[in-house]
C-alpha cells in the first residue's frame, strides 16, 4: 500500500512546487486503485462546480456508475479502461492517466471539431525562405504583412530572438500571429510573447488556488498582470489566428492578447484548458495529471471550455482547393482595411 505524492507541474507557472500529503491508504488492487483515484480527483480537481453548471456533472453519481464496473478479478487492461472512462466524464484535456502500457487522455475537446488548419497551406504561405527564431517561423507576406507561426510554447523563447523578429517585421503594415495547433507548454513563454504587444501593465485575468478538500474550497481570486517587455514592442494592427487545438498555455496567450491594444482574434473557438496541472500517483504506481487551480479572464469568466474569437471564420473547401487559407485571408483583409 502507498501514500500519495502530489506534485504541482511547473509547465504553467515556471516554478517547481511540491508537497507531500498523508492520505488514507488503499490496497493495490482494482477496488483500492479505483477508490484512490476517485478520492484524489474529488479532493483536488478544480472544475467540479463549473462543470456541474455547464453540463450537469455529478461526481458522486460518477462514483456510483463506475464502482459497479470494478471487479477484483479484472485485468490491468480492464481496470485501465474503466478508470480512463471515469476520468473522461470530466471532459478535460488536462486530465491524463499514465500506466506502463498506455496513456488515458480526453481528445474530444478538439477531435469533435473541424481543425480549421492545413499544414500544406501553411507551407504555401511560409514558402521556402521563411526565417526561424526560438521555434517561431516568420516572414513578410507579399502584401507586406508580417506573419508569425507559433506551433508550441514548450521551448524557451529568447528575448534577443524576439527583438530580431520584431525588428525584421517592423516595416510591415500589420502582423498575423498564428497559434493554430498550439497545444500549450510553458506559460512564461506565452507571457513573454504577449508582452511584446503592450506598452503598459494590463490586467488579463485571475487565478485561484485550492485551500481544502471541498469542491468549492478556493482562495480569493488573484489578479494576473501582463507586464510590457523591455525589448522591441509592436504598435500596429495584430490579428491572432485560433482553432480548437489551441490549448492550455496557448489558450492563456489568446486570453492575454484579447486584452492588448490593436488586437483582433480570428478563427475558431480555442480548445480551453484553463486549469494549472497537478499530478499524483495511485497505489499501483499509475500516475494521474489533472487541473487543480482554475484561471479566468479579466471579467472572471472561466475559459476552461475555450475562448471565442472576435470573428468566427472557418477554412472553406473552396479556398482549400484554390490553395488559399480562408482564415489567413480574412486576417489580411482586417489589416489592409
Amino acid at each position: 500500500m502507498k501514500k500519495f505524492l502530489y506534485v504541482i507541474i511547473p509547465l504553467i507557472l515556471g516554478l517547481v512546487q511540491t508537497s507531500c500529503v498523508d492520505e488514507e491508504e488503499y490496497a493495490d488492487n482494482p477496488e483500492g486503485n479505483f477508490e484512490a483515484l476517485w478520492k484524489i480527483m474529488d479532493e483536488h480537481y478544480c472544475f467540479f462546480d463549473y462543470k456541474n453548471e455547464e453540463y450537469g456533472l455529478d461526481w458522486n453519481q460518477v462514483y456510483l456508475k463506475y464502482s459497479q464496473q470494478i471487479d477484483q478479478g479484472m485485468t490491468d487492461d480492464q481496470l485501465f479502461e474503466v478508470l480512463g472512462n471515469m476520468l473522461a466524464e470530466l471532459r478535460d484535456g488536462h486530465v491524463n492517466m499514465y500506466s506502463p502500457f498506455d496513456n488515458a487522455r480526453y481528445w474530444s475537446w478538439k477531435e469533435d471539431y473541424p481543425t480549421n488548419f492545413s499544414d500544406s497551406l501553411l507551407r504555401k504561405y511560409l514558402g521556402t525562405d521563411y526565417k526561424i527564431a526560438s521555434g517561431l517561423q516568420y516572414r513578410k507576406l507579399d502584401d507586406n504583412i508580417g506573419y508569425i507561426y507559433c506551433s508550441s510554447f514548450e521551448n524557451g523563447i529568447g528575448d534577443g530572438n524576439l527583438d530580431e523578429v520584431m525588428f525584421y517585421l517592423a516595416s510591415c503594415t500589420g502582423l498575423i500571429v498564428d497559434v493554430r495547433g498550439n497545444g500549450g507548454g510553458q506559460l512564461t513563454m506565452a507571457e513573454k510573447l504577449a508582452a511584446r504587444f503592450t506598452d503598459e501593465s494590463i490586467h488579463v485575468g485571475y487565478i485561484q488556488h485550492k485551500t481544502g478538500t471541498g469542491h468549492s474550497d478556493f482562495s480569493e481570486p488573484e489578479e494576473q498582470i501582463l507586464k510590457p517587455s523591455s525589448g522591441i514592442r509592436w504598435h500596429k494592427k495584430v490579428v491572432v489566428l485560433t482553432n480548437r487545438e489551441v490549448f492550455s498555455a496557448a489558450n492563456e496567450f489568446v486570453k492575454y492578447m484579447k486584452c492588448c491594444p490593436n488586437v483582433t482574434v480570428v478563427g475558431d473557438k480555442t480548445g480551453g484548458g484553463a486549469g494549472m496541472p497537478f499530478s499524483s500517483e495511485m497505489p499501483n504506481g499509475w500516475a494521474v495529471r489533472f487541473s487543480a487551480c482554475p484561471m479566468y479572464d479579466k471579467d472572471m469568466q472561466c475559459t476552461e471550455f475555450g475562448i471565442e474569437p472576435d470573428y468566427n471564420i472557418s477554412l472553406t473547401d473552396d479556398d482549400f482547393l484554390r490553395g488559399r487559407d480562408t482564415i489567413i485571408e480574412y486576417a489580411r483583409t482586417i489589416i489592409n482595411n
